[in-house]
């Protein structure tokens, strides 16, 4: 299928990829070798691009991934706010940005989010919020959920456990439940299925209109057995997107058209929604 749009891709150029893997290379930090299902990052955008054609993804929403080490108390890897920028605009329509948010920053972290998606048409912001030690819905929080809500700016984040060594109740899904009742206009969308959390992930997006759910960083054939029956629902086929989270795109589409799911469904998912969430 064309015009694919990927809602969580890090951006993997070689430099980005490098300094991840050099953080994650400090003593414990990281529990499973998601690097290596990166490859070895892409050398410059007309790489990025040609990729993309091949796999026929279209459009791609690509975050810099402000993970933040809960052992060393700093950020993972580069910052590529620059970077993003001169792609999206190199490659319009090809290429968009996420904005991240510090919240041990506040301020500052309010006025990147406002520069990113108002100078440098950023689509959305992304939250990992697991390294931080605090939980989603945690006041330090609220000063972003309202600045996007009053904006329109729709606000993902990784739900579910998470590879590095961190905590992983602070992505417990249900707290979307209490971010969705003080914010009933914000759009927000839960990463990575919510595993091993689903049930609660498809509770909280099928009882909020503006919450949903993003397939990022599992390949189709592990999705849980639940999450796979709600795909064929016809709610599920208005409330999932696709994301990648940097796995291979062609493994990932071929393995999405064996889960069945009728052409409407699929185009839904992988096409329309995501175009709609995000403004695109």
């Amino acid at each position: 299928m064309n015009g694919v749009i990927d809602t969580l891709f890090p951006l993997l150029l070689k430099e980005w990829k490098d300094s991840w893997v050099q953080a994650t290379n400090s003593p414990g930090e990281l529990k499973c070798k998601v690097e290596l299902a990166w490859g070895d990052g892409y050398e410059d955008g007309d790489a990025l691009i040609a990729a993309m054609d091949a796999a026929g993804v279209e459009t791609v929403l690509a975050t810099d991934l402000l993970a933040w080490s809960y052992t060393r108390q700093t950020r993972f890897a580069l910052d590529m706010t620059a970077e993003i920028e001169a792609l999206s605009r190199k490659y319009p329509g090809r290429i968009y940005g996420l904005a991240d948010y510090d919240p041990l920053h506040i301020r500052a972290g309010l006025e990147k989010v406002r520069e990113d998606c108002t100078e440098r048409g950023f689509k959305g912001v992304y939250v990992h919020i697991y390294g931080y030690d605090i939980g989603l819905d945690d006041r330090k929080m609220y000063p972003l959920y309202a600045l996007c809500e009053a904006e329109g700016i729709p606000v993902s984040m990784q739900i579910g456990h998470v590879l590095e060594a961190m905590p992983s109740e602070h992505g417990r899904p249900i707290q979307l439940d209490r971010i969705a009742c003080d914010f009933p206009d914000l759009v927000l969308v839960g990463t990575h299925t919510g595993w091993p959390w689903v049930e609660e992930a498809l509770a909280v997006i099928t009882k909020w209109p503006n919450v949903y759910l993003s397939t990022s960083a599992w390949l189709p054939k592990y999705f849980s057995p639940t999450l796979r029956q709600f795909l064929n629902s016809n709610v599920g086929r208005e409330k999932i997107l696709f994301g990648s989270n940097g796995l291979s795109w062609q493994r990932y589409l071929d393995q999405w058209a064996e889960l069945g799911l009728s052409e409407e469904a699929s185009h839904a998912m992988l096409v329309e929604n995501p175009r709609r969430v995000f403004g695109l």
